[in-house]
């Protein structure tokens, strides 16, 4: 027991190391380099130096009690930076994902309502010269000739880099993930919301492992986003911070969307392949592919009855 906690804490210790107090400390830093140099001297690494030298020779820093404090006070401003990050981590994957768009506060509600519109009618034009291209593709191999799939894979792209299924989101993450719930309820009939819970518990370690870690990936890529907010402040003090904030933001987008992609993935295959496991479980055994009768039942069946009406109340006024 002593060595799984002994184990557990070097675990906790590094996770607190890597996510929290390196990425502040580097913050910490750059706070500090660009108090010293300004837009004046962005890259004057003498002034840098001697500024160094001069916090350094100070006495509250020269006696073995002044610098175990200092330290103390870098790492505990390190993992506040680091938790402040985490938090605005958080709301940038909220904002990403879009989930519950429809309840945000009103200026952000429409704002995201008319970007949805906007990508749901450009999602539209491009999907409708795809099927155009699909269209004159079948017809040419019906009559026995082949056609260049060029033009036909260059819409799907196009149409793909919108959004894989008609936008009802604002943005590409949220319509990537949104669109594993369409094409199981379109294909088999599955409510992916209600059926995920059921099948998580029957997964193999091995695949709920490999969830986790897309789910994890995630959510670090989009902390790497909110690094670039708190970066953004420095840049008026210090312009090169302008640089790394755009490095960030930049690094971070690409970062979402492929994980993103890699987790919608993931979700999407494993109720593909493991659906009949959890109908074989629950007694339903069906037999063959899974069929949308099968997954209608398998609905029904997980879907919770809704709690029973309340008895009447004869002071209560009917209509």
């Amino acid at each position: 027991m002593g060595g799984f906690l002994a184990e557990l804490g070097k675990k906790l210790a590094e996770r607190w190391l890597s996510l929290l107090v390196l990425p502040g400390a580097f913050y910490l830093a750059v706070a500090a380099t660009a108090h010293t140099l300004g837009h004046a001297h962005p890259f004057d690494l003498s002034r840098l130096t001697h500024q160094i030298t001069t916090w350094a020779d100070r006495p509250a820093t020269s006696t073995a009690g002044g610098q175990v404090v200092l330290l103390a006070a870098i790492l505990a401003g390190a993992a506040a930076v680091g938790l402040a990050a985490q938090a605005l981590g958080s709301a940038a994957e909220r904002l990403c994902l879009a989930v519950d768009w429809p309840a945000w506060p009103t200026p952000l509600r429409q704002l995201a309502a008319q970007q949805t519109a906007r990508r749901h009618n450009r999602w539209n034009d491009t999907a409708r010269t795809w099927h155009h291209h699909r269209e004159q593709n079948a017809r040419a191999r019906a009559h026995g000739q082949r056609t260049d799939p060029a033009p036909r894979h260059a819409a799907e792209r196009a149409m793909n880099r919108i959004a894989p299924e008609d936008p009802s989101r604002p943005t590409w993450s949220g319509d990537r993930l949104n669109a594993v719930a369409l094409r199981l309820e379109r294909d088999h009939h599955l409510d992916l919301a209600t059926l995920w819970p059921h099948l998580w518990l029957v997964l193999p370690e091995e695949i709920r492992a490999q969830i986790t870690l897309a789910r994890q990936n995630l959510t670090r890529a989009t902390t790497l986003s909110a690094w670039a907010l708190l970066y953004l402040p420095l840049a008026a003090w210090w312009w090169p911070a302008a640089l790394i904030t755009a490095a960030l933001a930049l690094t971070g987008r690409a970062r979402t969307r492929t994980a993103t992609d890699t987790y919608a993935l993931l979700l999407e295959a494993t109720a593909r392949l493991h659906t009949r496991d959890l109908a074989e479980r629950i007694g339903l055994t069906p037999t063959g592919p899974l069929t949308p009768e099968t997954g209608d039942t398998l609905t029904h069946h997980l879907t919770p009855t809704p709690p029973p009406p309340p008895p009447s109340d004869p002071n209560f006024p009917h209509r």
